[in-house]
């Protein structure tokens, strides 16, 4: 039996969805394939309010992560920590040979543009590493207001943005925000199966990288430029993947963006109230995630058989992350559910566990 998925990534995926991936497949060198990976970069374009080039690369987020590091570090860069996470950032500059310092809060605590001024003030760095989104604890950064105070007082820092559980859910102006490098896995809020990541990449970004020897291949941004302007990349792409992105846009853009941020909110409001009533939100109540809810599991409930109960009934949710594990646990309301699945899971978990 399927079970519709609850879970912070992957996400459910559309029969839809899954029917243009099934699309029969074309040569990466034709016009044809020129003309869908163009349609796809113009479509995300909208979503992200930007005109920066966005790239389509066939990775996991953490291959742009490591790309972003190797293309935009030249001296120092502030790693941002306040999840499990959030901590792959620092691990990723660390095994590039980057200099980096961290900046780590608690567990269920945001960065704020106060935590990070007070880093930056230090001198000597050149990029600041942020994740918008943390989906161990649920916690959303500030990233809109920390960007505004970087822009403003440390011009010379880019700012990288690891937005795999927000994009396409929540609201980012990537030009407005004066964002240099904003990141996503396509399997949670875009509902596509793993494989392939959207990353925007600033004109600053562009021109730090042509400074920096040893930027690697698959992931360097002067290389898959060159190829961009003629709408190709320099590696086979997965043909499959965008077809369905370029699906997925169309219904994303149908829908209307606004929309789609407004059901997301609607979701996770919906969410939060009902964890009120029987449980209660982890963390700081002013940064809650639109797209993950983490709730704390105040009745002391065994979440294992919780989540082996709704598996019989056809659905899953997750455990809590890393040290959260049957302390927490998280329902997502991210990608295509709409507020008649959050309605259902939670009654299903009400029933489950008896609760009125």
């Amino acid at each position: 039996m399927h079970k519709k998925l609850f879970i912070p990534g992957p996400t459910e995926v559309t029969d839809e969805i899954l029917q243009a991936m099934a699309t029969p497949m074309i040569g990466h060198r034709t016009s044809g394939y020129a003309t869908l990976q163009g349609d796809c970069e113009s479509k995300v374009k909208k979503l992200l309010f930007t005109q920066a080039r966005v790239f389509l690369f066939t990775s996991s987020s953490t291959g742009v992560m490591e790309g972003a590091i190797r293309n935009c570090v030249a001296k120092k860069a502030l790693s941002t920590i306040n999840g499990e996470f959030s901590r792959r950032w620092n691990e990723i500059v660390r095994s590039c040979g980057v200099q980096t310092e961290t900046l780590e809060v608690e567990a269920g605590q945001a960065i704020t543009p106060e935590l990070v001024d007070a880093a930056l003030s230090k001198g000597g760095f050149d990029a600041l590493c942020l994740t918008h989104n943390e989906t161990s604890t649920g916690i959303m950064n500030p990233v809109r207001e920390i960007a505004a105070m970087v822009r403003a007082k440390y011009p010379d820092v880019l700012i990288l943005v690891d937005a795999v559980s927000s994009m396409a859910g929540v609201e980012i102006r990537f030009d407005d925000w004066g964002l240099d490098v904003c990141l996503a896995g396509v399997q949670k809020c875009f509902a596509l199966p793993p494989g392939l990541a959207v990353c925007a990449v600033s004109s600053r970004a562009m021109e730090r990288a042509k400074s920096i020897p040893y930027r690697g291949y698959y992931f360097d941004f002067i290389e898959n430029e060159k190829f961009a302007q003629k709408n190709n990349t320099p590696a086979t792409p997965s043909v499959s993947h965008l077809f369905a992105l370029n699906k997925q846009m169309d219904c994303m853009l149908a829908e209307g963006i606004e929309n789609r941020f407004a059901r997301h909110l609607a979701m996770a409001e919906y969410t939060r109230a009902w964890a009120r009533k029987h449980f209660a939100m982890f963390g700081d109540q002013r940064y809650l995630s639109n797209t993950v809810s983490n709730i704390q599991n105040t009745r002391g409930i065994d979440v294992s058989a919780l989540n082996k109960a709704l598996g019989e009934r056809g659905a899953m949710i997750s455990d809590g992350y890393g040290p959260f594990k049957g302390k927490c646990f998280r329902i997502a309301h991210m990608g295509d559910l709409t507020m008649e699945d959050i309605k259902w899971i939670t009654a299903q978990i009400d029933d489950i566990l008896g609760l009125k």
